[in-house]
């Protein structure tokens, strides 16, 4: 294979590694609580999902 013919410039390199940045997650807040969560699921901090309980959730306490 023959070798590169000419150096690639600095802001063509750049360019290329401009694509390879990470997306932040659009969050959403928990209707019931108000913390974080991904959309479209069960906030794991209190079980609810849209407004209605899906899981049990066991309570912190001393034991």
């Amino acid at each position: 294979m023959p070798n590169p013919f000419r150096k690639h410039s600095h802001s063509r390199s750049a360019k290329r590694r401009g694509a390879n940045r990470l997306e932040i997650p659009g969050l959403t807040k928990c209707s019931n609580c108000g913390e974080f969560i991904l959309p479209h699921r069960v906030c794991p901090d209190c079980g609810y999902y849209r407004g209605r309980p899906v899981v049990v959730m066991k309570t912190k306490g001393k034991d």
